[in-house]
């Protein structure tokens, strides 16, 4: 399943070189300028990066009353801010933030901080295997006999789709729904791209196409 990394900054250069960094490492990203439009949006996402310093509601005022929305409350937040004063970082993990870093920051550090706080939030997914392929969600790795298969984000998680729901005949819609959180039809050719680059690298055999349905690995 996709992964959905919202941002909320006000600074418009900030705001697009973290959708572009993120977006470069298969996240689907949604930024925002205010709390306010957040919240208008209604997106759920699986994690949000939140400035402190920002127009209208602060970071801190968003943080409170994402913490109260009983459909959201769980959302994982790292607190972004230019302010390093012990009291802004204990406010911030009072209010409910999983982790605070402080402006200017690099993205390669940002990037280990959503990778922590996703896998104290999200435990890793057992190993699974398929004949002799062996997928390991945590690590993001797929071999076969021993071999390792390169795989890209869309791949793999076409792959572990396709594995966790063997013998079950999956229609393209339901592969884009799941895999690339598309909930409407027409898109098919995606669907169609990615399981022929995965016979290429997994070699033949393995998923099976059931004519004017779908795909399935047996």
């Amino acid at each position: 399943m996709s992964m959905t990394i919202a941002i909320v900054e006000d600074d418009a250069s900030i705001r697009a070189m973290l959708e572009y960094y993120f977006r470069s490492l298969q996240y689907e990203t949604a930024a925002f300028e205010t709390g306010e439009a957040f919240f208008d949006a209604g997106i759920t996402p699986t994690l949000l990066l939140l400035d402190v310093m920002l127009p209208g509601m602060d970071g801190f005022q968003v943080l409170r009353r994402l913490r109260a929305d009983k459909e959201r409350g769980e959302v994982p937040v790292i607190m972004l801010t230019a302010r390093s004063a012990e009291m802004d970082k204990v406010e911030g993990l009072d209010a409910g933030a999983d982790d605070y870093i402080t402006k200017p920051f690099g993205v390669m550090e940002l990037q280990a901080r959503v990778n922590a706080v996703l896998r104290r939030i999200h435990p890793a997914d057992p190993t699974l295997r398929y004949r002799d392929l062996v997928l390991d969600p945590a690590g993001r790795t797929v071999t076969r006999n021993g071999t390792p298969v390169e795989l890209t984000y869309k791949e793999f998680e076409l792959l572990r789709l396709l594995i966790t729901r063997q013998g079950t005949v999956l229609t393209r819609d339901e592969i884009l729904a799941a895999v690339w959180n598309y909930d409407f039809a027409g898109e098919t050719r995606t669907v169609d791209m990615h399981v022929k680059s995965l016979r290429q690298k997994l070699g033949e055999g393995y998923i099976t196409t059931v004519r004017s349905v779908g795909y399935k690995m047996n």
